[in-house]
């Protein structure tokens, strides 16, 4: 799998995982130049509290258009710290 954003690929992996139909991407797997950490945050009830980035490309900003669980409750522990997209990120075989 690849996510996409502004004609680059920002995350690529062949072991993402699939949750709620969003696929999280392994945290070695995104080009962390292109990642930058966002002070949002956001419950979600049976994951935990999410963290976001930013992505930027090409001097374009996509503010909080990933996310990820740093901390998650026992139910998602398989995805601790994997990353997630949305906001125009396409996620593509």
């Amino acid at each position: 799998m690849k996510a996409i954003w502004n004609n680059k690929v920002i995350a690529q992996s062949d072991r993402t995982i699939v949750i709620e139909n969003n696929h999280y991407f392994p945290p070695e797997s995104i080009n962390k130049e292109y990642f930058v950490k966002s002070e949002t945050q956001s419950m979600c009830p049976w994951k935990g509290t999410a963290s976001y980035y930013t992505i930027n490309v090409d001097d374009q900003e996509n503010k909080d258009a990933a996310w990820y669980y740093p901390e998650t409750s026992e139910l998602a522990r398989q995805i601790k710290g994997y990353v997630a997209f949305w906001k125009g990120v396409e996620v593509v075989e």
